[in-house]
């Protein structure tokens, strides 16, 4: 589980999606047309003739097929960016199941604050700071050996959620309430708890699709996040609240993000 350990070492730089480029397949063979210039010595001499008069669309669609080859060769890479060659491969290895009743505690948030006006009541406790404290105590006892390299993976967690929670973790109507709330650089993990710590982990896939970790360890750290849910899951009728509060400063009546 070393390997575990460094990954969160990566993920205090928060990428926003305007710096992202779309996984497409003319972006992707932008970055293997980029990565076999800077690999192939004999390219310099069809970049001399490509400079010379334009190329036909013959050998157009002649590069275009040896690009194609050329990234169905040998075992799968993932590019700079960390998105993998093959978009189907790629949603499947960021795949994380949420249990059914999370599911349901999902549904029932969305109703709360979109359909019925209704805010959870802030600081939250438990916090999600204390979540994964308990988290971290509860994995400790069934395998004190593994308590290191999980302690890295709740730091990775932690610092998504508080650099995500502002920026696509709150529904229209939440958004007054967290300016109100998020003063003198108080960190969102210590204010909000299970309820939008589980708002997280649906957007994880988008997000762990453009980090630039091996396949291995991204399927060893989806384990760990599915085994985090069925924390939060046995532990949901301390966690989550049952009901909301009435909205104070609502925006409106007017459709949610």
């Amino acid at each position: 589980m070393e390997i575990l350990c460094s990954l969160p070492c990566n993920w205090d730089e928060w990428v926003a999606a305007d710096r992202l480029m779309k996984h497409t397949e003319e972006n992707v063979m932008k970055q293997q047309a980029l990565d076999k210039k800077q690999g192939v010595d004999k390219s310099s001499k069809s970049g001399r003739s490509s400079q010379t008069k334009p190329k036909s669309s013959t050998d157009a669609k002649a590069d275009k097929d040896e690009l194609k080859n050329t990234a169905s060769k040998g075992k799968k890479r993932k590019s700079d960016s960390g998105v993998e060659k093959d978009n189907s491969s790629m949603e499947k290895l960021v795949k994380i199941q949420i249990p059914s009743t999370l599911k349901k505690q999902l549904v029932d948030d969305w109703e709360f604050v979109t359909q019925h006006n209704k805010l959870v009541k802030l600081p939250r406790s438990p916090n999600v700071d204390e979540i994964l404290t308990k988290y971290l105590e509860y994995r400790s006892k069934k395998d004190g050996a593994m308590t290191d390299s999980i302690g890295e993976i709740l730091k990775g967690i932690r610092c998504y959620f508080d650099k995500a929670l502002p920026m696509m973790l709150l529904y229209k109507k939440e958004r007054q309430q967290y300016c109100e709330v998020a003063v003198d650089d108080v960190s969102p993990s210590t204010i909000y708890g299970a309820e939008h710590l589980l708002r997280l982990f649906v957007k994880f896939p988008e997000l762990l699709a453009y980090v630039n970790i091996e396949e291995e360890t991204l399927t060893r750290l989806q384990q760990k996040l599915m085994d985090f849910l069925k924390f939060l899951q046995k532990n949901q009728s301390t966690f989550f609240l049952s009901a909301y509060n009435g909205s104070r400063g609502s925006e409106g009546k007017g459709k949610d993000d």
